[in-house]
């Protein structure tokens, strides 16, 4: 008792300390840090090459090896053969230097021919005194000066003399086959690749080609000689073409990687020079950048930190104790992120496993049932994130998505299943349920896998995942009364069976005050709407309502409703009395609820309902029996008044209700003409001073009850009176 009383009075100081919420913001990035600390600190080790290693060492995570890699770009770079590029234009120069050649040779002859015929007709026409010797056809050494005269030097250096005698004497028929052979010749033998060591051969082929012409001897040696000068290199090394095909060869190699969770050397294997290599690359032999795994956690952390922040900035109603939920929060965080490290503790008994019976689902079902189902999702996310970093299997800075996953899908599990069955009694079910859900991820994971696992090990599994969604219903149950008692929260389940009929207050109210207990049933449907359409929680105002007039049991026929068949007792007393028992029911109704250690939040609506507002009636009724001078202050209520939105809701719907209940003909203009009334009266009264609804507020919760009304009062069919009336067969 004495504990839980130190706890109350803790949370009570809490609840006004400006600097908790920073102060828990900043104890849950330090409790997040230091539980996943070990998990991304880079493991050095003291290796030497040629030693036997002592441990098996693991990739932490995947890297390419550009050493490797550029070994391999060089071995490919070399197997590329060079390219040699075929000159197209070459076949058809060759082709046309023959052609010149012989042509050439074919002029000489035409134009010394016509000369000799020229001087040897001018010799005849000239007269017998004046000829002289006989014109003589030109030699052979003239023609070759001629034909020196047409051809370039350095054919004429090339090539035998022999080859341009056997030309030049030979007939016209023999010129033009020679000519024929010889063009074909080069024409074929200068389209095959000739390159630069392959000339010797293709001048062979020419031999062959034209050893067989139809000339004579001597003109088919001249032929083959003039053949073999055409045959030259016709295929050149392409520079760009070689390089851009070693870029290619390049380009192909897959970069080698180390790929994480690979082993780089096992216990007891000697660590060679490049197992040394590898190490160094994955900077297990040195210092360097290890503070870069430690920069990705904070900042991982302060997202986190981030959107917690921002969820209870703007999520948390103001009318809630923010405070309180802020430290119900960490509270819960800090167990859950506390379990989940001792089990991982158990990874260092070589069973990296052990990860899958953290019974993580309990964290965001108590967010759920004592804050709400949003914060309960986020929780959902952040908890998968950590496990994921806390179970890494020993692989330092690398995240576990299976356990994420399945952390996300057992934690969500337990949130939607609280969602369709908030009761305190469905918390059993819903750890049977997450132990379903966890078998299903489980065995989805086995199979993406695609492992080999004995019989063991899978049942390892089935019995990991059915512990984990039963213990983590045990706990929620274990731990929820210490949250709702410890800290005072109204929780949404705690409403729900507060709202139970069989609850001996309700059943209390329902024996001794009827009429009361119909008219809080009708306050809770009017508030319960009102609050919903504005955002306030309407649970609550509804769950409140059914207590909000509980006073009125102990004088139930003082109040109009519970006057059945009774003359009204008011009609006998004096005003002053009157105003004085109607004024003790919500005091007597605070004073009730807090005997029975009912919820604060229903103790406050009690009080708080009526307000200070004036007791019309019997103010007026006073002052026409007296002569005195009669102040409201004394026909007031004692207040508070409304510092909620729920208090001040089910104030209104409270004499919105008893309004039209004593209307003759609640027609829609009327029960709205009556809200607004009403409404208008309780804002210039200053009734709604000290909480925090709105002008737009209020005139959605005026829209809001008129629309409940309507389906109270809406209008019915008047029935014909059936005396006498035959039925009709169809």
């Amino acid at each position: 008792m004495s504990f839980r009383k130190t706890l109350t009075d803790f949370v009570s100081n809490a609840k006004g300390f400006k600097f908790l919420p920073l102060i828990v913001y900043i104890l849950l990035g330090s409790m997040m840090f230091s539980s996943m600390y070990s998990n991304v600190k880079p493991e050095k080790i003291n290796l030497e090459p040629f030693q036997i290693a002592e441990q098996t060492i693991r990739a932490p995570f995947t890297i390419e090896d550009k050493d490797s890699t550029d070994k391999k770009q060089k071995e490919a770079e070399e197997q590329v053969e060079d390219v040699y590029t075929l000159n197209t234009d070459y076949p058809e120069n060759r082709v046309d230097l023959m052609t010149s050649i012989f042509e050439a040779v074919s002029e000489v002859n035409v134009e010394t021919n016509e000369e000799y015929i020229s001087r040897l007709e001018e010799w005849k026409d000239a007269p017998e005194e004046d000829r002289g010797t006989e014109p003589e056809k030109a030699t052979l050494e003239e023609k070759l000066t001629l034909l020196n005269t047409k051809l370039p030097s350095e054919i004429t250096n090339a090539l035998p003399k022999a080859t341009f005698v056997a030309l030049i004497e030979s007939s016209p028929e023999q010129l033009s086959r020679a000519k024929e052979s010889t063009v074909t010749a080069v024409n074929n033998v200068m389209n095959t690749r000739i390159p630069a060591r392959e000339i010797e051969n293709a001048k062979n082929r020419m031999d062959e080609e034209l050893q067989y012409a139809n000339v004579d001897s001597n003109v088919r040696e001249a032929i083959i000689s003039l053949g073999k000068y055409a045959v030259i290199q016709n295929v050149f090394f392409d520079t760009e073409a070689t390089a851009e095909k070693i870029q290619q060869a390049r380009d192909a190699v897959e970069p080698v990687r180390i790929l994480q969770g690979q082993i780089i050397v096992e216990e007891g294997d000697l660590i060679t020079k490049e197992i040394y290599r590898q190490l160094g690359l994955l900077g297990f032999l040195n210092n360097q950048n290890s503070y870069q795994p430690f920069a990705g956690l904070t900042l991982l952390i302060l997202l986190i930190i981030a959107a917690v922040v921002y969820y209870f900035n703007d999520h948390i109603p103001k009318n809630r104790t923010k405070n309180t939920y802020i430290l119900i929060f960490g509270i819960i965080f800090s167990v859950t992120l506390v379990l989940m490290k001792m089990v991982s503790l158990f990874q260092q008994i070589d069973y990296s496993e052990i990860g899958y019976i953290v019974p993580v689902a309990m964290g965001p079902l108590l967010v759920r049932l004592l804050i709400n189902e949003r914060l309960a999702i986020v929780s959902s996310m952040i908890f998968a994130v950590c496990g994921s970093i806390i179970f890494n299997e020993g692989l330092t800075g690398t995240l576990n998505f299976s356990i994420a996953i399945y952390y996300l899908f057992s934690s969500l599990a337990g949130v939607l299943f609280l969602s369709k069955y908030n009761r305190r009694g469905k918390i059993l079910q819903a750890g049977l349920f997450i132990s379903f859900v966890n078998i299903i991820i489980n065995a989805s994971i086995l199979l993406l896998k695609n492992g080999n696992y004995t019989q063991l090990e899978i049942g390892s599994y089935l019995i990991m995942a059915i512990v984990s969604g039963i213990i983590a219903a045990v706990l929620t149950i274990g731990l929820l009364p210490f949250f709702e008692a410890g800290f005072g929260i109204l929780s949404t389940m705690r409403l729900i069976e507060l709202s139970n009929p069989n609850h001996p207050l309700l059943r209390k109210i329902l024996t001794e005050t009827p009429g009361t207990y119909h008219h809080s049933v009708m306050v809770a449907n009017l508030s319960d709407s009102a609050c919903e359409a504005i955002g306030a929680n309407g649970l609550l105002a509804r769950v409140a309502s059914y207590y909000h007039d509980i006073g009125k049991t102990k004088r139930p026929q003082f109040f109009i409703e519970n006057q059945m068949n009774i003359e009204n007792p008011h009609d006998k007393i004096s005003p002053q009395l009157s105003k004085n028992i109607i004024i003790s029911h919500a005091t007597d109704g605070a004073d009730y609820l807090r005997k029975h250690k009912m919820p604060k939040e229903f103790i406050d609506i009690a009080e708080q309902h009526h307000g200070t507002t004036l007791l019309k009636f019997f103010y007026y009724k006073a002052k026409g029996n007296s002569d005195k001078e009669i102040t409201e202050s004394e026909y007031r209520y004692p207040g508070p008044k409304a510092q909620t939105k729920e208090a001040a809701i089910i104030g209104i719907a409270d004499s919105v209700e008893a309004a039209v209940r004593s209307l003759a003909n609640p027609t829609p203009e009327k029960i709205k003409s009556l809200v607004s009334s009403i409404i208008s009266d309780r804002l210039q009264d200053g009734q709604l001073n000290e909480c925090d609804l709105t002008l737009k507020e209020l005139d959605i919760v005026g829209k809001s009850l008129c629309e409940t009304l309507h389906g109270f009062f809406h209008s019915r069919i008047e029935y014909p009176d059936a005396t006498g009336q035959k039925v009709k067969e169809a």
